[in-house]
């Protein structure tokens, strides 16, 4: 099963302030929203809804990204991308928003939901929503993703989402068992994660670029 690339430009690039503290499930999907993703037809992509408010459309920097410091043991560098990988995050059956910016230093520049890195960036990097993630040339896993965005990932913990089920993660449509953070990025991989209801995780990504 294909994701088309161009699903990127269909999501909305909204940056909000972040919320403080974790959203419970009971909360969280009563509140989810009912707007689709405005996906152009093909036979294998169901539009997923986004969910309603700033905690499903989470910022794309740290303090520590935004001022160019160490984030961990990461460090902000000028240098293109070794290769890109495909990222999804669920919560309560809806999409949370991978944003543009993740891993871009300021300064940058807008152009519309896109962003051009005019600094330095992390190891880990978007230029658009949608999920696509840039890598440059190291061992990294998805512990280092979230570490770079100042999100929170743990057993039971997707960014600002708590639940008492634990968190689910798939590669390639198949289900990975273990520390979700110990995922290792490799190239034109698809990755998801799901807290909550349980989404038919796709199993592959064409990237715009070319390969799945």
């Amino acid at each position: 099963m294909k994701k088309l690339g161009i699903v990127v430009a269909t999501l909305v690039a909204l940056t909000l302030p972040a919320q403080g503290g974790a959203m419970s499930f009971a909360a969280t999907a009563l509140a989810a929203a009912t707007l689709p993703l405005v996906i152009p037809g093909h036979p294998s992509v169901r539009p997923w809804p986004i969910g309603h408010g700033a905690a499903y459309r989470p910022p794309a920097a740290a303090r520590v990204v935004r001022a160019g410091r160490p984030a961990g043991t990461l460090r902000c560098a000028r240098g293109g991308a070794s290769f890109e990988l495909h990222l999804e995050l669920f919560a309560a059956q809806r999409v949370i928003v991978v944003p543009a910016g993740i891993g871009i230093a300021t300064p940058m520049t807008r152009r519309g939901a896109a962003v051009v890195a005019d600094g330095c960036t992390y190891p880990l990097w978007t230029l658009a929503p949608g999920g696509v993630i840039e890598v440059r040339g190291r061992r990294l896993d998805l512990a280092d993703l979230f570490v770079v965005w100042g999100q929170a990932l743990g057993s039971r913990r997707l960014a600002s989402f708590m639940s008492a089920a634990p968190l689910r993660a798939y590669v390639g449509g198949r289900r990975v068992h273990g520390p979700v953070g110990e995922i290792a990025l490799a190239s034109h991989e698809e990755i998801v994660l799901e807290l909550g209801g349980y989404v038919a995780p796709h199993a592959s990504f064409l990237f715009a670029g070319g390969g799945t």
